[in-house]
Protein backbone atom coordinates (compact mmCIF):
# COMPACT_ATOMS: atom_id res chain seq x y z
CA UNK A 1 0.00 0.00 0.00
CA UNK A 2 1.32 3.11 -1.15
CA UNK A 3 0.93 5.75 1.45
CA UNK A 4 1.57 9.44 1.96
CA UNK A 5 4.23 9.86 3.92
CA UNK A 6 5.41 12.90 6.32
CA UNK A 7 8.40 14.18 7.82
CA UNK A 8 8.37 14.70 12.09
CA UNK A 9 11.42 16.16 13.92
CA UNK A 10 10.12 13.84 17.11
CA UNK A 11 9.45 10.30 15.43
CA UNK A 12 7.44 9.25 18.52
CA UNK A 13 5.50 12.23 18.82
CA UNK A 14 1.29 11.84 18.08
CA UNK A 15 0.41 15.48 17.52
CA UNK A 16 1.79 16.71 13.78
CA UNK A 17 2.85 20.01 13.50
CA UNK A 18 0.94 22.71 11.97
CA UNK A 19 2.33 22.65 8.52
CA UNK A 20 1.74 18.59 8.51
CA UNK A 21 -1.73 18.96 9.70
CA UNK A 22 -3.14 21.34 7.58
CA UNK A 23 -1.43 19.10 4.29
CA UNK A 24 -3.25 15.98 6.10
CA UNK A 25 -6.70 17.50 6.58
CA UNK A 26 -7.14 20.69 3.67
CA UNK A 27 -4.72 19.83 0.88
CA UNK A 28 -4.97 15.73 0.73
CA UNK A 29 -8.76 15.98 2.59
CA UNK A 30 -7.54 12.43 4.54
CA UNK A 31 -10.36 10.98 7.06
CA UNK A 32 -10.15 9.61 10.26
CA UNK A 33 -9.23 6.30 10.21
CA UNK A 34 -6.76 6.63 7.11
CA UNK A 35 -2.95 5.56 7.42
CA UNK A 36 0.24 7.69 7.02
CA UNK A 37 3.72 7.22 7.20
CA UNK A 38 6.13 9.14 9.02
CA UNK A 39 9.64 9.74 9.24
CA UNK A 40 12.35 11.72 11.07
CA UNK A 41 15.08 11.60 8.33
CA UNK A 42 17.27 9.11 11.26
CA UNK A 43 15.90 5.72 9.29
CA UNK A 44 12.85 5.59 11.37
CA UNK A 45 9.25 4.91 9.81
CA UNK A 46 6.31 4.78 11.48
CA UNK A 47 2.89 3.65 9.89
CA UNK A 48 0.27 5.82 11.41
CA UNK A 49 -3.61 5.44 11.99
CA UNK A 50 -5.49 8.83 11.84
CA UNK A 51 -7.44 9.47 14.69
CA UNK A 52 -7.90 13.35 14.73
CA UNK A 53 -7.95 15.26 11.95
CA UNK A 54 -7.94 18.35 12.82
CA UNK A 55 -6.37 20.98 10.32
CA UNK A 56 -3.94 22.66 12.73
CA UNK A 57 -3.26 19.53 15.10
CA UNK A 58 -3.81 16.41 13.34
CA UNK A 59 -3.19 13.55 16.09
CA UNK A 60 -1.99 9.53 15.07
CA UNK A 61 -2.17 6.31 16.48
CA UNK A 62 1.12 4.09 15.58
CA UNK A 63 0.66 0.73 14.71
CA UNK A 64 3.94 0.13 12.91
CA UNK A 65 7.79 0.66 13.52
CA UNK A 66 10.51 0.30 11.36
CA UNK A 67 14.24 1.02 11.54
CA UNK A 68 16.10 1.16 8.41
CA UNK A 69 20.33 0.76 8.91
CA UNK A 70 22.01 3.86 7.63
CA UNK A 71 23.22 2.98 3.74
CA UNK A 72 26.99 1.55 3.57
CA UNK A 73 28.10 4.31 1.00
CA UNK A 74 28.63 7.49 3.03
CA UNK A 75 29.40 9.89 0.11
CA UNK A 76 30.49 13.35 1.11
CA UNK A 77 30.03 16.20 -1.64
CA UNK A 78 31.75 19.33 -0.91
CA UNK A 79 30.43 21.83 -3.81
CA UNK A 80 30.73 26.12 -3.87
CA UNK A 81 28.00 27.62 -3.75
CA UNK A 82 27.19 29.48 -7.12
CA UNK A 83 25.41 32.74 -7.72
CA UNK A 84 21.69 31.70 -8.98
CA UNK A 85 20.52 29.77 -6.07
CA UNK A 86 18.04 27.35 -7.94
CA UNK A 87 20.66 25.81 -9.54
CA UNK A 88 22.07 24.70 -6.06
CA UNK A 89 18.46 24.29 -5.26
CA UNK A 90 18.63 21.62 -7.64
CA UNK A 91 21.86 20.35 -7.14
CA UNK A 92 20.18 19.67 -3.69
CA UNK A 93 17.82 17.80 -4.39
CA UNK A 94 18.98 15.72 -7.42
CA UNK A 95 21.46 14.86 -4.53
CA UNK A 96 19.42 13.55 -1.55
CA UNK A 97 17.57 11.53 -4.30
CA UNK A 98 20.39 9.28 -4.90
CA UNK A 99 21.43 8.92 -1.30
CA UNK A 100 24.40 11.26 -0.89
CA UNK A 101 24.66 11.20 2.96
CA UNK A 102 26.97 14.78 3.55
CA UNK A 103 26.72 17.84 1.91
CA UNK A 104 28.62 20.72 2.42
CA UNK A 105 28.31 23.84 0.84
CA UNK A 106 32.21 26.02 0.19
CA UNK A 107 33.16 28.87 0.06
CA UNK A 108 36.85 29.04 -2.40
CA UNK A 109 38.59 31.99 -3.71
CA UNK A 110 36.78 32.12 -6.76
CA UNK A 111 33.03 31.61 -5.23
CA UNK A 112 30.66 34.28 -5.63
CA UNK A 113 28.79 34.82 -2.36
CA UNK A 114 25.49 34.74 -2.15
CA UNK A 115 23.16 34.29 1.25
CA UNK A 116 22.93 30.96 1.74
CA UNK A 117 18.82 30.59 3.40
CA UNK A 118 20.11 27.02 5.54
CA UNK A 119 15.97 26.67 6.54
CA UNK A 120 15.07 26.75 2.56
CA UNK A 121 17.85 24.50 1.42
CA UNK A 122 17.19 21.79 4.74
CA UNK A 123 13.66 21.81 3.39
CA UNK A 124 14.22 20.88 -0.36
CA UNK A 125 15.91 18.20 1.31
CA UNK A 126 13.47 17.17 3.68
CA UNK A 127 10.74 17.14 0.31
CA UNK A 128 13.39 14.95 -1.82
CA UNK A 129 13.54 12.36 0.58
CA UNK A 130 10.01 11.82 1.09
CA UNK A 131 9.25 12.27 -2.21
CA UNK A 132 12.14 9.49 -3.24
CA UNK A 133 10.81 7.48 0.20
CA UNK A 134 13.82 7.44 2.15
CA UNK A 135 14.16 7.27 5.64
CA UNK A 136 17.96 8.89 5.81
CA UNK A 137 17.93 12.66 5.28
CA UNK A 138 21.41 14.05 3.99
CA UNK A 139 23.33 15.89 6.62
CA UNK A 140 23.76 19.66 5.09
CA UNK A 141 26.78 21.11 6.70
CA UNK A 142 26.96 25.08 6.90
CA UNK A 143 28.85 27.05 4.33
CA UNK A 144 32.90 25.91 5.44
CA UNK A 145 35.54 27.64 3.95
CA UNK A 146 37.47 25.94 1.39
CA UNK A 147 40.89 25.67 3.53
CA UNK A 148 39.38 25.01 6.60
CA UNK A 149 37.49 22.15 4.83
CA UNK A 150 40.14 20.03 3.76
CA UNK A 151 42.33 19.89 6.74
CA UNK A 152 38.99 18.78 8.61
CA UNK A 153 38.65 15.80 6.16
CA UNK A 154 39.12 12.51 7.26
CA UNK A 155 37.71 10.11 4.59
CA UNK A 156 39.07 7.29 3.24
CA UNK A 157 39.36 8.32 -0.33
CA UNK A 158 39.37 12.01 -1.09
CA UNK A 159 39.04 13.44 -4.88
CA UNK A 160 39.47 17.02 -5.91
CA UNK A 161 37.87 17.60 -9.63
CA UNK A 162 39.50 20.51 -11.61
CA UNK A 163 39.72 21.81 -14.74
CA UNK A 164 43.57 22.95 -14.74
CA UNK A 165 45.93 21.29 -16.59
CA UNK A 166 47.52 18.39 -14.02
CA UNK A 167 49.33 15.18 -15.51
CA UNK A 168 48.47 14.33 -12.10
CA UNK A 169 44.82 13.71 -13.01
CA UNK A 170 42.56 10.53 -13.11
CA UNK A 171 39.61 9.70 -14.69
CA UNK A 172 36.65 9.40 -11.56
CA UNK A 173 34.89 6.71 -13.47
CA UNK A 174 38.07 3.96 -13.69
CA UNK A 175 38.77 4.38 -9.79
CA UNK A 176 37.96 1.79 -7.88
CA UNK A 177 35.33 3.23 -5.32
CA UNK A 178 35.34 3.20 -1.65
CA UNK A 179 32.17 3.32 1.08
CA UNK A 180 33.48 6.60 2.18
CA UNK A 181 34.53 9.60 0.15
CA UNK A 182 34.44 13.13 -0.26
CA UNK A 183 35.01 15.09 -3.53
CA UNK A 184 35.26 18.72 -3.84
CA UNK A 185 33.57 20.72 -6.70
CA UNK A 186 34.85 24.02 -7.38
CA UNK A 187 32.90 27.24 -8.33
CA UNK A 188 32.13 28.51 -12.05
CA UNK A 189 36.15 29.55 -12.23
CA UNK A 190 37.10 26.41 -11.37
CA UNK A 191 39.88 26.20 -8.19
CA UNK A 192 42.83 28.20 -8.21
CA UNK A 193 45.97 26.83 -8.19
CA UNK A 194 46.94 27.54 -4.69
CA UNK A 195 43.90 25.92 -3.86
CA UNK A 196 44.24 22.66 -5.88
CA UNK A 197 48.05 22.27 -4.63
CA UNK A 198 47.08 22.67 -0.75
CA UNK A 199 44.28 19.94 -1.55
CA UNK A 200 47.21 17.50 -2.89
CA UNK A 201 49.32 18.47 0.12
CA UNK A 202 46.13 17.20 1.88
CA UNK A 203 45.78 13.77 0.09
CA UNK A 204 43.22 15.05 -1.78
CA UNK A 205 43.48 13.20 -5.40
CA UNK A 206 43.32 15.46 -8.29
CA UNK A 207 40.48 13.74 -10.66
CA UNK A 208 39.11 14.99 -13.98
CA UNK A 209 35.02 13.98 -14.77
CA UNK A 210 35.63 13.61 -18.70
CA UNK A 211 36.72 16.42 -21.42
CA UNK A 212 33.91 18.63 -21.27
CA UNK A 213 33.73 21.76 -18.74
CA UNK A 214 30.73 20.99 -16.60
CA UNK A 215 29.09 23.80 -14.48
CA UNK A 216 29.39 23.27 -11.13
CA UNK A 217 25.66 22.03 -9.96
CA UNK A 218 26.34 19.39 -12.99
CA UNK A 219 29.36 18.27 -12.43
CA UNK A 220 28.13 17.30 -8.35
CA UNK A 221 25.82 15.51 -9.92
CA UNK A 222 27.49 13.72 -12.24
CA UNK A 223 30.33 13.33 -9.76
CA UNK A 224 27.90 12.00 -7.31
CA UNK A 225 26.77 9.34 -9.38
CA UNK A 226 29.98 8.15 -9.87
CA UNK A 227 30.68 7.65 -6.35
CA UNK A 228 27.44 5.91 -5.47
CA UNK A 229 27.91 3.51 -8.47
Amino acid sequence: MNLPIFFTHQINETTLSEETSKHIAQVLRMQVGQHIQLTDGKGNLVTALLVDNHKKKCVVQHTETQTFKKPEKEITIAISLVKNASRFEWFLEKATEIGISTIIPMICNRTEKQHFRTERMNSILISAMLQSKQTWLPELKAPTPFNELIKLSSQTSKYIAHCENDDQKIQLSTLQKTNQSIILIGPEGDFTPDEIQLAKQNNFLPVTLGDTRLRTETAGMFSAVLLMS
